[in-house]
């Protein structure tokens, strides 16, 4: 589903309204939602004209980074959810799927879990 779907379908701007002192980090396809909630919704910055002088250039970087390097944990929880079979090639009723996600990532946290209190080994 796109992004903007999601929003319009799924209720999520209704959500930032009822909660107005949660922020949140998106990407870029919620920039219409961060325009539409400017204190709340935090989208990556826009990129600078290509006439832009190398110190703007440099600022859209340096905001960028920062932007991305925030949202990396939640890219990677949504990508190792996605290697599970079930959800790479789910051909269910769409009612199921909500169910099917609550499983896969209960799973997925369990995985994680278990692998950060795992002993590091030693080459001896």
């Amino acid at each position: 589903m796109h992004d903007q779907t999601a929003v319009h379908t799924e209720g999520i701007a209704d959500l930032i309204d009822a909660y107005p002192d949660v922020k949140v980090l998106v990407d870029s396809g919620y920039r219409g939602l961060a325009n539409d909630h400017p204190d709340q919704v935090i989208a990556p910055p826009r990129k600078p004209p290509k006439d832009a002088t190398a110190d703007e250039m440099a600022a859209y970087q340096t905001a960028r980074k920062a932007q991305s390097s925030q949202r990396i944990p939640v890219e990677h929880a949504i990508a190792s959810i996605k290697w599970w079979r079930t959800l790479q090639r789910f051909t269910g009723h769409r009612e199921q799927l909500p169910d099917i996600i609550r499983a896969v990532t209960g799973l997925a946290s369990d995985h994680a879990a278990a692998r950060r209190n795992r002993p590091e080994s030693h080459p001896y």
